[in-house]
């Protein structure tokens, strides 16, 4: 089997839903794909709720680090994929020599409410990434 495709997972903060989808694509597909996460402006730290959300899975994301897209200008992808809109509009001129796929989904950092209810939209959003996010990959 040849090399492994790398995925680039890009949102605007690179704290949850880009952390929460390197983290699913590096457990339940690391045979085929290696994930990186990256911001267009990084908010510096991955949200406490991604690790629990993610941990309920089994899925450690917790030595993972919030870093600008800068960081890997050296990395050559085979598949670039926008999580938020505003990754979308912002993406680097130099990302797009790569394939660049938007799949969106609400920020789940933006949830009101009690502790629960948060996590709650964080397990929702972990949820949908795994089920859209996977499924795609699977195909390409």
């Amino acid at each position: 089997m040849g090399r492994k495709k790398r995925v680039l997972f890009l949102c605007i903060g690179n704290s949850a839903r880009s952390q929460m989808a390197e983290g699913l694509v590096n457990h339940f597909l690391s045979d085929r794909w290696e994930a990186y996460s990256a911001g267009t402006e990084p908010a510096g730290y991955v949200h406490p709720l991604a690790i629990e959300a993610m941990a309920e899975l089994g899925v450690d994301i917790s030595a993972q680090r919030s870093k600008s897209v800068d960081e890997l200008h050296e990395v050559k992808f085979d598949l670039v994929i926008t999580l938020c809109d505003e990754a979308s509009e912002a993406c680097p001129v130099w990302l797009k020599e790569d394939p660049v796929v938007h799949i969106g989904f609400p920020d789940p950092a933006q949830a009101g409410g009690s502790q629960e209810e948060r996590l709650d939209a964080f397990r929702k959003t972990r949820d949908a990434i795994r089920e859209k996010v996977l499924e795609y990959l699977e195909k390409v």
